[in-house]
């Protein structure tokens, strides 16, 4: 059972039936999920949570859909690490990593698709599909093969090899568009009204979204029951951004957790970086752009949320770095150096963000942060391939070796 009770406009504050719909009728504002709270607060208890599934289904009560008949293959309730060589390097006492990368197919998306794919069934559809940068992609097809559906995925013609490897295993439809994100999610969108298909990402978007609150649940619990002082995530289309804290927000209306304020921060690559350029105007409209970045899981130019963004942005006293490829580069190198972590290029992005918001004195030494590093390394190996020490190459003796590692550290490198 699911205490969802209807879909609300964020705009005019109409409400719908649980449905498949993700604009208003009559503002064409977002609809989003809207939930019986004092029902949650009566049946749901830290305890109970405790005592559920080592993922994401432990917040069932929640979610939009029925858990007991969830398509599962074991996605959240991942570690969160505290980042101490990272927090020395950076000038920050009190960091934490949520490491999003060891999800079933290596990234966060495996939260959203989850509970849209679940939602997706109830409502009668037999095929799953989605607009991709590539880790939508991964997700979508595995869940579909799971739960025995047809998947049909739509990504950019230019997507990494891994993350085109990572969704053809599964043996979807895989349909490469010629063209941007921005370009693939508007076919999709016409296409989504004429194929009696579920689209993550458009006819269930309002389902797929609420999968992202439970980085925050997830935080707030392996915390100790408590929200953090500051977090930093990477913005795409917004809505993982707007969605973790609404997480926070529904903990503390079940009585969970105390009232909580975290700074909300962003963290946006220079080649697409809408929402970094309208903070820095100090406006909410931002202006969209064409994406050219090594961040491809992050480019999307025309973001859905990027309005909510920034509204989040000046109500938490937040903060948006703007980070280029080379720092982004070296900002997966750092995480990987100082806490074993190989994020993606996405990773990269909110690490460089990190320290620049650290530099500038964005981020308060003391403060407790989170930072969210939400898809694996592997995914985006080409990133880095050419950027990394050469292996030393030996012949099978004592001396060859000795010669060879000599020589490395007489010139300071090991």
């Amino acid at each position: 059972m699911s205490f969802a009770t209807n879909l609300r406009c964020r705009e005019c504050h109409r409400e719908y039936p649980l449905e498949a719909r993700h604009v208003c009728d009559f503002c064409f504002g977002p609809v989003e999920v809207t939930y019986d709270y004092d029902g949650i607060r009566k049946n749901v208890s830290r305890e109970t949570i405790r005592n559920g599934p080592a993922s994401l289904w432990r917040y069932k009560d929640f979610l939009p859909c029925d858990a007991e008949n969830a398509i599962d293959i074991g996605a959240g309730f991942t570690p969160l690490v505290r980042a101490k060589n990272l927090g020395k390097a950076l000038g920050l006492n009190n960091l934490y990593i949520k490491n999003d990368t060891v999800n079933p197919t290596w990234s966060f998306k495996d939260r959203v698709v989850a509970v849209a794919a679940s939602r997706a069934r109830e409502l009668g559809y037999d095929k799953l599909a989605c607009a991709s940068t590539g880790n939508l992609a991964n997700s979508v097809s595995a869940h579909a093969a799971a739960a025995g559906m047809e998947a049909v995925v739509f990504i950019p013609h230019d997507l990494e090899a891994g993350k085109v490897l990572g969704s053809s295993i599964y043996n979807p439809t895989l349909v490469k568009v010629r063209g941007n994100y921005d370009a693939v999610n508007r076919l999709c969108a016409e296409l989504a009204g004429s194929y009696n298909w579920g689209f993550v990402n458009v006819n269930v978007r309002s389902y797929y979204a609420e999968g992202s609150k439970t980085l925050g649940f997830e935080v707030a619990e392996q915390l100790g029951w408590r929200a953090p002082d500051h977090c930093v995530v990477p913005i795409a289309s917004g809505s993982l951004f707007v969605k973790i804290r609404k997480g926070f927000e529904e903990l503390y209306k079940a009585g969970l957790i105390d009232k909580p304020s975290p700074r909300m921060s962003g963290a946006q690559a220079t080649g697409c970086s809408p929402v970094a350029v309208a903070w820095q105007e100090g406006t909410t409209n931002f202006r969209p752009q064409r994406p050219n970045t090594i961040a491809k899981s992050l480019a999307i130019g025309n973001p859905a949320d990027g309005y909510y963004s920034l509204v989040q942005l000046a109500e938490t006293d937040g903060a948006c770095g703007m980070v280029d490829d080379p720092e982004i580069i070296d900002g997966m190198k750092l995480l990987a150096e100082t806490e074993g972590i190989f994020g993606e290029t996405a990773g990269g992005v909110t690490v460089a963000s990190l320290k620049q918001l650290a530099g500038q004195g964005r981020i308060h030494p003391d403060e407790l942060t989170v930072a969210f590093i939400t898809g694996a390394g592997f995914k985006t190996a080409e990133a880095v391939a050419g950027h990394l020490e050469t292996p030393l190459e030996i012949d099978a003796t004592m001396e060859s070796f000795e010669a060879a590692y000599r020589a490395p550290v007489a010139q300071g490198v090991a």
